[in-house]
């Protein structure tokens, strides 16, 4: 296909998302299962960061970080999933051009800003493993506050590094994009210009976004484990453990989706792999993190029983 335009105009005005793969008469029950699965997640997010604002016994490195992770979970499960509740429940399909642009930079920029800060949280635990008695002069407010800055100026510069050279891309015919959001590959597959400088992008930058995070996220872990091991208290061994049970969930579950996505074969529909990974990004991991970190954390426990008691026991004014 020949486009005439030069390669920083577009013919398109808008796109066509496909959606799910499923029948519409599954319609209605997947858009009650995922605005149920949504819904949870808005609750389940907004309650972790209301919890770490009102008790003071949570102002901590670890869950000032925890608190911003909360917060990127919640803002990478909206930035898709309500477009496409709205479009299982209207029917339409149709997003601008301005808007898939939109979201798929504050895609990019949420779903990685949540490998900065679990890599943020794996050096807090490191240091509060194995450097215990310096851990208070280590893990500053300055420093959590610098490694929440910084990740925030990563992923806005690595975001743009993306969406820029696309709004030079052409599109000039074909419009429908076989996913539920606006993709990045979904969208250079519909190119009609030259996406080698994109997937140049895609396969330097991107990844290393990915694997410098991951790389940090290990050292720490392996740092851990060599303190364990030489730990003699059988209770301080359960205590290291139990101090990184959630997070090493959540990181196993954010990684694990990555690792699925790019290093399993493909199927012989590799659109419907790319949406089910998808899935476990924007709705299944966001809704379970919540869970992960409330579940098997004590003060996190202790924290939801003293608003509760105060909301039930409290007299009106």
């Amino acid at each position: 296909m020949n486009c005439m335009e030069r390669d920083n105009e577009t013919n398109v005005s808008e796109f066509l998302l496909l959606g799910l793969p499923i029948r519409p008469q599954q319609q209605g029950l997947f858009y009650v299962l995922f605005l149920s699965m949504y819904l949870t997640t808005l609750f389940g997010n907004l309650l972790i960061i209301l919890l770490i604002r009102l008790d003071p016994h949570l102002h901590t490195p670890m869950y000032f970080f925890l608190s911003h992770l909360a917060f990127t979970d919640l803002c990478v499960s909206s930035v898709t999933t309500p477009k496409m509740l709205v479009n299982m429940q209207t029917g339409s399909q149709t997003i601008s051009y301005n808007g898939c642009i939109s979201q798929m930079y504050f895609f990019i920029f949420f779903a990685d800003l949540d490998n900065l800060l679990l890599t943020a949280m794996a050096y807090d635990l490191y240091v509060a493993i194995c450097h215990p008695l310096h851990y208070t002069t280590l893990m500053s407010k300055e420093l959590c506050i610098l490694l929440v800055v910084g990740s925030w100026t990563v992923n806005f510069a690595h975001s743009l590094t993306h969406t820029l050279p696309l709004t030079q891309l052409s599109f000039c015919a074909e419009n429908t994009i076989a996913h539920y959001f606006c993709d990045l590959g979904a969208l250079l597959k519909l190119s009609c210009s030259d996406i080698s400088l994109n997937e140049l992008l895609i396969f330097t930058v991107g990844v290393a976004i990915i694997i410098v995070p991951l790389t940090c996220v290990l050292v720490s872990y392996i740092r851990i484990l060599s303190t364990i091991l030489k730990m003699s208290s059988t209770k301080g061994i359960c205590k290291a453990l139990s101090t990184c049970g959630s997070h090493l969930s959540v990181v196993s579950l954010y990684y694990g989706t990555i690792i699925g996505q790019y290093f399993f074969p493909s199927s012989s529909n590799s659109n419907i792999k790319d949406i089910i990974f998808s899935m476990m990004y924007t709705v299944v991991t966001p809704m379970l993190n919540p869970f992960m970190y409330s579940l098997r954390n004590r003060d996190i426990n202790e924290a939801l029983k003293k608003v509760l008691s105060r909301g039930m026991f409290s007299c009106p004014s």
